[in-house]
């Protein structure tokens, strides 16, 4: 075709529908992005009210163990008023994550096959799960762990005064690191049922998987040797859970789908 020719009506038309559909799918993206955001403000709004009650709830594994005398201090001027509204939107933000993910959910299922959605919907369910499961293993099991032992270590003349703000980053630091520990099992579990790799291969990595869960847990946990290893052996367990489901179930599902007879 000469560049002074017009192009073939079909290929206009073909060109103005691809254009039409990527500029609807950004429509909706935005849509949906705005749900999302909604119900991330609209959970803040509730919340704010009791930030401050929050906060104490955060704080507990901290002030119970506190030494005789010592308190929390605020060292910046606005820490006593934006420490909890910060706790606040990020809580808001924990509590809306479902919300969040069913509006990216309804954004991409149309483009996925039906085996798509199938494998999507149980791994999207479990991974909110295990994110939670970790936050509440941190704060019930770890952090009282944790200060107990940085507590005792004090030197003597030391005056504990944590601030609250830098209080508040350390506890926001260990959920997420245990949030993204407790993943462990469904990513193996995906890569199984991706084919990526199967149990035997998982159960020959071994080594290498707890020398690399050692290094992330160096890199995300808290300077100290304690949190380290209450986040490596918390995910050298997992991994062993990830191997022992891929084993039993992943292996089983492949080994009916198999021996069913063939449509």
């Amino acid at each position: 075709m000469r560049p002074n020719e017009p192009a073939p009506p079909g290929e206009d038309e073909e060109a103005g529908g691809n254009e039409q559909s990527f500029i609807s799918h950004l429509i909706e993206l935005r849509a949906r992005l705005l749900k999302a955001i909604a119900a991330v403000l609209v959970i803040l709004v509730a919340l704010l009210p009791f930030a401050d009650r929050m906060y104490h709830f955060i704080a507990e594994p901290l002030l119970q163990r506190l030494p005789q005398g010592a308190h929390m201090v605020a060292i910046e001027v606005t820490s006593p008023f934006m420490t909890p509204v910060k706790l606040a939107a990020v809580v808001a933000l924990f509590l809306a994550m479902p919300a969040v993910l069913y509006q990216l959910w309804r954004f991409v299922a149309p483009g996925l096959y039906r085996h798509e959605k199938k494998l999507a919907l149980p791994l999207l369910a479990a991974s909110v799960g295990m994110f939670y499961l970790g936050c509440a293993f941190a704060y019930y099991l770890i952090l009282p762990k944790v200060f107990v032992f940085l507590l005792g270590v004090t030197p003597d003349g030391v005056s504990v005064m944590t601030d609250i703000g830098k209080y508040l980053d350390f506890v926001l630091t260990i959920f997420l690191a245990f949030g993204v520990c407790f993943e462990v099992p469904v990513v193996v579990v995906l890569l199984a049922l991706l084919g990526v790799v199967n149990a035997e291969q998982l159960a020959r990595q071994r080594p290498y998987v707890v020398l690399g869960v050692f290094v992330i847990a160096a890199v995300l946990a808290p300077p100290d040797a304690l949190s380290m290893l209450m986040l490596a052996i918390p995910m050298c367990l997992l991994y062993e859970i990830g191997v022992l489901v891929v084993r039993l179930f992943v292996r089983r599902g492949e080994a009916d789908a198999q021996a069913s007879p063939k449509t």
